[in-house]
């Protein structure tokens, strides 16, 4: 079946994206026994964990709401983001001033709310479930187990475009054509536009995990959106798939041709922190560029007899 044309971008009212969904219920089987009495988006990285690496990108995004969406057993992320005030007091009367202030910092980086996904639907799912929260305005989406460290963030690039244009914006990465059935790939058209020239694509389809014969193009989906608020009535008409799960990915099907969607090569590495080889090399790379740790730990790595 030959695939359809691409809708025509349908520009939206432009409204500053000031709001971001964080789907943070998931069971993190892949980590087992890590996760059995812990969320997987606690599990740290260096000296962070996972969800807070997520929530700075927002900050540095210009996000002024994040949204996660939680579910069984998730009490710890909520306990995270929350004030700790006997925990400040403790490191104040031990003269740790930095590491209060430190605590403190994290609470009051950006407003969180939560609600519960109460079955595991499917990502398109816990996205919906937030749709009272977000409201009627655009709003980006952060997958939690994907790290894109840098100082441009690639949600404050998806969110230049969605601004300008008015036109929902997915984060792509260039794969290598064997591992294409990995990941979501997208089918576009080159759509170059300044600033962002051969960055942009106009897309016509989206295709989950094709074999590398198969698939259109060796862009991936990454884990970052910038979304316009018709997506949750794309989402409502989704049918359950596999497993009875609603997919992102099938409603951004629905949106890119009643709507129209770019997809934007962003600038920046990302690291897949939801599998365990992707969390050793985020581990790894990440303390390398840390600023107390790296040189000692470089040297420790040189050291090593591989």
């Amino acid at each position: 079946m030959a695939n359809p044309k691409p809708s025509t971008p349908v520009p939206a009212p432009v409204h500053k994206v000031r709001k971001a969904v964080l789907p943070a219920a998931g069971l993190g089987t892949r980590f087992l026994p890590a996760t059995k009495a812990q969320p997987k988006e606690m599990l740290s990285v260096v000296d962070k964990p996972l969800i807070q690496y997520v929530a700075e990108e927002c900050v540095a995004s210009g996000i002024e709401h994040i949204i996660i969406v939680t579910g069984k057993g998730k009490n710890a992320i909520e306990d995270h983001f929350d004030s700790a005030p006997a925990l400040e007091r403790f490191l104040e009367d031990h003269g740790k001033k930095d590491l209060a202030e430190m605590v403190r910092k994290i609470t009051n980086m950006v407003q969180v709310s939560y609600t519960r996904q109460k079955e595991p639907l499917g990502l398109g799912h816990a996205v919906l479930v937030a749709r009272d929260l977000v409201g009627d305005e655009p709003f980006a989406v952060l997958l939690g187990d994907v790290i894109i460290p840098g100082p441009r963030p690639a949600t404050r690039q998806l969110v230049e475009v969605y601004e300008a244009t008015g036109v929902g914006a997915i984060a792509v990465e260039e794969v290598p054509r064997e591992k294409t059935h990995l990941y979501g790939i997208v089918a576009g058209d080159p759509a170059p536009q300044p600033p962002w020239g051969a960055r942009l694509q106009r897309i016509r389809d989206l295709v989950e995990k094709p074999k590398p014969e198969k698939a259109p193009s060796n862009l991936a989906i990454t884990g970052r959106y910038v979304l316009p608020p018709e997506i949750f009535d794309c989402l409502a008409r989704t049918k359950p798939g596999a497993g009875g799960e609603i997919q992102l990915t099938d409603a951004l099907r629905i949106l890119a041709q009643e709507r129209g969607l770019w997809a934007y090569i962003y600038e920046g590495v990302s690291y897949d922190a939801g599998d365990k080889l992707g969390f050793l090399k985020a581990t790894v790379e990440i303390a390398l560029q840390n600023a107390e740790l790296g040189g000692d730990f470089r040297k420790y790595l040189k050291s090593l007899q591989l």
